[in-house]
């Protein structure tokens, strides 16, 4: 009983660690928009790109050490019903965004993808959370989602403002970190 506890443990913290890498790489996509739309040079995109690879390098060196469990545990009926749900909610989550985005131009509301697609991907993590029995996923995705509400009505640009991609993409790095912590 001891060994599949800490085999079960040790498989999440492998795939908590690919959750983590994926948050850095995400949330590098963001911060390198938020770089591009403030203007604020090739040294911010290299800063950001450097930062990114060396965040991945821990998560990749956290995942290795636990992949092993998480390889034992991959053809477990739990594990099939987690990648279906993570891969229905994942394609859910894109059509979302894409469809609402077509809506937003039409209407003439393009302006609002940015805040629109933070608050559909902080939504995403809901059930997600759920599903990986991972509760600050609850946490990221509430984050997210009061940020896309909140930065469009304070921010000097509204809902164009490049904060919405920095908020974004610090949300994820945070999330990140705090997967992989100790």
């Amino acid at each position: 009983m001891q060994a599949t506890d800490s085999l079960r443990t040790e498989a999440q913290l492998a795939g908590r660690a690919t959750g983590a890498m994926f948050f850095f790489v995400f949330g590098a996509v963001w911060l390198e928009g938020w770089a591009t739309q403030a203007h604020e040079g090739a040294a911010a995109c290299a800063g950001i790109a450097l930062m990114a690879l060396a965040l991945l390098a821990v998560a990749w060196r956290r995942y290795r050490r636990y992949a092993p469990a998480l390889a034992h545990a991959q053809d477990t009926p739990e594990r099939r019903r987690m990648k279906r749900v993570f891969n229905i909610v994942n394609a859910a989550q894109w059509t979302a965004i894409f469809i609402l985005a077509q809506v937003l131009v039409n209407l003439g509301k393009g302006a609002w993808i940015i805040p629109m697609a933070i608050a559909i991907i902080g939504l995403h993590f809901l059930p997600l959370a759920h599903v990986f029995k991972n509760p600050p996923h609850y946490v990221t995705g509430l984050a997210m989602v009061a940020f896309a509400a909140l930065y469009p009505l304070l921010a000097s640009g509204g809902p164009t403002a490049p904060v919405g991609f920095l908020g974004a993409g610090l949300i994820l790095w945070l999330s990140a970190a705090w997967a992989l912590r100790a």
